[in-house]
């Protein structure tokens, strides 16, 4: 709708100017959403077929801006050794009503000018062919203008915009983290260290650009504290990197993290809460945004994933312990590759087991034994000290863990005493002041970007959801 009424808008402004000026610019969502004919209008963007007959020429063009293509009927006349499929033009010509059912308008054209020639025999694109995403992940600089990409792109740009209005709406102030920091926020030790070209060939007793060894973030999550000590609620959302050397389907060096902060919070229900209302309130306005392009993938990609995400929007997700789930685990038929005990961080396949056995809705897994969670998460006294902490993992359908959080450890004491047994204390004793001045309850969530994208679309291969598939072929461009 958004689309009908820009070129609803841009049709008005047309027939107000003089006219000698009322050739005006549409986008194809717009000529395609049109309600009623106009004269004189002009539309940009690149040929994706060509049907010349006898008496008359048809085109069909894109600029990106929809799935559909927005149709150009012209005399056979204005065809040129150049009007190829990939070839960028500039059409001129009327909107009129289309006769066939497809289709709302079409543009019959007075004038088509050619802006860029396309060499049809060696773009590696071919016209009315589906190329599977394997085949289009080889060209990193040309696979955007395949439509299964494209569709990709217009849903990831309205996921994003989702994600930002609905912490808006519910008055989290968004904060810029820092993307270059000291901090090992998840304690793995998976990070991308900075050094300048100069720094990299001196010896070990080099000087460090910022007078402390530096990396590329792993998280926000403690930078948003600070914040949470001013903002009752905050999120940040931005890159994060890790430095696993994996090739995997599911893993990236480069990604996007979702990150936010609840203030005068001691219920992990309050973070389980925020965590779900964010995916069905993002996801049920990328479905509403986005009908064609979602469709698209469950259609084509994966056809079972539209009645599997019915089923977690339409339903309350599950909350199970880690005991429960390890207990699960191991009366389970299915033989995993990693055998589970309690104590022991749950694997992919376990994930996916337990979502399968809770009906493929996503599951909350919360608190988890002390040992196997970073330093601030809070320990959880009726459990017994230092044996399980506050934590929670979303696990979704097809994916496994989602989102991951937890409540923070407010209390200075706690939090003194493990950083001391950790050997943490001199390098986080900014964290323990924040324990000092006006602590409060507080709890929080990561959610993996590109990871959310493979759950509500199907894809199996998380690099099919970034606009650059290979980190080697990006960075040349």
């Amino acid at each position: 709708m958004l689309g009908a009424r820009g070129g609803w808008q841009a049709l008005r402004r047309c027939a107000s100017l003089p006219r000698e000026q009322r050739a005006v610019r549409l986008r194809v969502r717009e000529a395609l959403g049109a309600r009623e004919p106009a004269g004189e209008v002009k539309v940009q963007g690149w040929v994706r077929s060509v049907r010349s007959q006898k008496e008359v020429l048809f085109l069909h063009i894109n600029d990106g801006s929809s799935l559909e293509h927005l149709q150009v009927v012209a005399d056979p006349s204005l065809e040129n050794r150049d009007l190829t499929f990939g070839s960028a033009v500039e059409v001129q010509g009327k909107l009129v009503k289309s006769p066939h059912r497809m289709q709302n308008m079409e543009l019959k054209a007075k004038t088509i000018r050619v802006v860029g020639p396309c060499d049809t025999w060696s773009f590696p694109l071919k016209m009315k062919e589906r190329h599977p995403l394997e085949y289009v992940r080889q060209f990193p600089h040309l696979r955007c203008r395949n439509n299964t990409l494209g569709s990709l792109l217009r849903i990831r740009s309205e996921a994003t915009a989702a994600i930002h209005s609905f912490f808006q709406d519910n008055g989290y102030l968004h904060i810029h983290t820092p993307i270059i920091t000291s901090n090992d926020c998840e304690g793995a030790g998976e990070l991308f260290q900075i050094e300048t070209s100069g720094e990299a060939r001196k010896s070990a007793e080099k000087t460090h650009f910022f007078n402390v060894p530096a990396f590329l973030t792993v998280s926000g999550q403690l930078h948003l504290e600070v914040m949470a000590g001013a903002f009752t609620h905050v999120f940040t959302f931005g890159p994060t990197f890790r430095a696993e050397n994996s090739q995997s389907r599911r893993h990236l060096a480069e990604f996007y993290m979702v990150e936010a902060e609840l203030s005068f919070t001691e219920s992990l229900e309050d973070i389980t809460q925020v965590m779900e209302d964010l995916f069905k309130t993002a996801t049920n306005t990328v479905l509403s945004k986005c009908p064609r392009d979602v469709e698209l993938f469950h259609k084509y990609i994966a056809p079972a994933q539209k009645d599997r995400l019915e089923q977690m929007l339409k339903k309350k997700f599950v909350i199970i312990s880690y005991n429960e789930a390890v207990e699960i685990l191991k009366q389970a038929s299915q033989t995993f590759t990693f055998k589970p005990e309690w104590g022991c961080d749950l694997q992919t396949e376990h994930e996916k087991y337990l979502v399968k056995h809770c009906g493929e809705v996503p599951v909350f897994v919360i608190n988890y034994p002390y040992d196997l969670k970073p330093f601030y998460m809070r320990d959880n006294d009726e459990d017994g000290p230092q044996h399980t902490v506050a934590a929670v993992d979303l696990l979704v359908p097809g994916i496994g863990e989602l989102c991951g959080g937890s409540l923070r450890e407010e209390r200075l004491p706690c939090l003194e005493s493990r950083l001391q047994r950790l050997g943490l204390v001199d390098a986080y004793q900014w964290y323990l002041d924040l324990r000092k001045f006006g602590s409060v309850p507080h709890g929080g969530f990561g959610m993996g970007f590109e990871r959310y994208l493979q759950c509500i679309l199907g894809v199996d291969n998380i690099k099919d959801v970034i606009p650059f598939p290979r980190f080697s072929h990006s960075c040349l461009l």
